[in-house]
């Protein structure tokens, strides 16, 4: 398989990867163009953040698996795009915490002391002592936009400095930001409330422009705003009036709307100190996240274990071997029920119970889905793009837990709901590792889901099974297995047959012209 390094990063990143048995391509600096007349050729690609993973360029990549940015940040990666062909996005969250954390702190300090200021004024053989009088930070608050992973550490050093901590974010547990001694409130007493605002959230479609000309409005007169995290957070034109205006005293910019800078308003502004996206750049982080990016990405291509993806539920080391059987009978499963199913499919509902329970529910819920889907799309569906085709589809997935196994100690239950006719299927785990078919609506019934097996719903009578058989032994199929289950005596009856090989369509034409059968379907178990 064939990786393609498409921006700097530790030469020590592309020796894991040829360790791994990958063919590396180191290719730098390249137009949208010439990535995408080479990127179908690859089966990962490692970007930092110059690389841009457009729509159109995905569509070009005809063969990718995996895409590892080597930082956290995505926004130059169509994570959507990726989604839908089925490509794991993978980033390295951690790598650039502390570097990214100890940037903004030098840029605040540098900020309220202006000393870049001062530095570029005694260069030029002055001495203007009294010009760049400065503030301190003691006592002063702070604002944490974002209390992730680097916003914490930078919480911590402004503790450390003597300063107060209040943070927005939605997602926060208040305990725990009270534990790490700081005050959650909601958006507008951040605002309303900071001497500095630090912002470090992703851009998204929320947080785009969050700091603009209104909440700029409800911030204090004096306020300075730092940025470390992603442009286009922050709205320039309207941090430049507000600079302007004096309601603004200075900023502190690491990452810009449009990088590289080029002809900003900004950059006329002496109360505006930059970097050009130093945030991450120290030889620790960048060894660090390229050796942790394609240590990920080896490991996908090589093993199929996916590590922090975006896209797709990591799944931890300790938790592999536990989930690996629950994902391997939820997928049986789906592919079982969807060869009953040909109506329009409303809803997937998926019930675990007793030990099932207890395990991570995404992972089990996905790999339902992707069975669902997998004999109707074969070549598209997989474990990162099947929760996206269902929802494209307008399935909705509903996921229960139940403590209670019945007689067994787990157990999925899985139903589907279509237009005209629902179906349900229940599974478990014998020996905890092997996936049995243990319901089929009504019938009780133990099946080994594997192989070419036909699905035989027939009145219950002497000689259904003898006649089966007899027209198995004249087409020269060998039958594996046969299990069998029924609802009452002489009543109804299922039947499914395992067989060595394949079944023809004549075969199945006879068995439907049996006395007694009412309904027969051929299976395959996808994997």
């Amino acid at each position: 398989m064939r990786v393609l390094v498409s921006d700097n990063i530790s030469e020590r990143g592309v020796e894991i990867l040829r360790n791994a048995s990958l063919e590396v391509d180191v290719k730098t600096g390249m137009k949208p163009d010439e990535l995408k007349a080479c990127i179908g050729q690859y089966d990962g690609i490692v970007i930092r953040s110059a690389t841009k993973l457009t729509a159109d360029v995905i569509e070009c990549a005809t063969n990718l698996k995996v895409i590892g940015r080597a930082g956290s940040g995505l926004d130059n990666v169509d994570k959507a795009a990726a989604t839908s062909k089925g490509i794991v996005v993978m980033n390295t969250p951690g790598g650039n915490t502390i570097t990214t954390a100890e940037h903004t702190i030098a840029l605040i300090v540098s900020l309220v002391r202006k000393i870049p200021q001062a530095t570029q004024s005694m260069k030029g053989g002055s001495w203007e002592k009294k010009k760049f009088m400065g503030v301190e930070l003691f006592d002063k608050t702070l604002g944490i936009l974002g209390l992730g992973n680097i916003g914490s550490q930078v919480a911590k050093r402004a503790l450390g400095l003597g300063m107060k901590a209040i943070c927005y974010d939605p997602f926060l547990n208040e305990e725990l930001a009270s534990n790490l001694g700081i005050k959650k409130v909601s958006l507008d007493e951040l605002f309303a409330g900071a001497d500095i605002i630090t912002v470090h959230t992703p851009l998204t479609s929320e947080t785009r422009n969050i700091i603009n000309k209104d909440s700029i409005a409800k911030m204090k007169n004096g306020v300075r705003i730092v940025n470390c995290a992603r442009g286009g957070i922050v709205d320039e034109a309207a941090l430049y009036d507000a600079i302007k205006s004096g309601k603004v005293a200075g900023a502190a910019l690491d990452v810009f709307e449009k990088e590289p800078l080029d002809n900003s308003p900004l950059m006329t502004l002496d109360e505006v100190i930059c970097t050009p996206h130093l945030g991450a750049s120290t030889h620790e982080a960048q060894e660090n996240v390229a050796l942790a990016v394609a240590d990920q990405i080896a490991d996908y291509l090589v093993n199929g274990t996916i590590r922090h993806a975006v896209n797709f539920p990591s799944i931890p080391a300790d938790q592999v071997n536990t989930l690996r059987p629950y994902i391997e009978l939820a997928e049986k499963m789906g592919c079982f029920a969807s060869y009953f199913t040909e109506e329009e499919v409303k809803e997937i509902g998926i019930e675990l119970r007793g030990e099932a329970a207890d395990v991570m529910n995404e992972p089990v819920k996905i790999a339902a889905v992707k069975g669902f889907l997998s004999p109707v799309l074969e070549h598209t569906v997989n474990f990162v793009n099947a929760s996206h085709i269902a929802k494209e589809r307008g399935i909705v997935v509903k996921v229960t837990k139940n403590a209670d196994a019945g007689d067994y100690n787990t157990r999925i239950d899985l139903s589907i709901k279509s237009a005209k006719k629902d179906f349900s299927i229940s599974g478990t785990l014998f020996s905890k590792k092997d996936p049995r078919i243990i319901k089929i609506e009504n019938f009780i019934i133990e099946v080994i889901p594997e192989g070419t097996m036909l699905y035989i719903n027939n009145n219950d009578r002497p000689g259904v099974i003898g006649s089966i058989g007899g027209i198995f032994g004249e087409a020269g199929i060998n039958i594996a297995r046969m299990h069998f289950g029924r609802e009452s005596k002489g009543g109804m009856a299922v039947s499914v047959v395992s067989v060595d090989g394949s079944i023809g369509d004549d075969v199945l034409d006879k068995i439907r012209k049996l006395p007694n059968i009412l309904e027969v379907k051929k299976i395959t178990m996808n994997g």
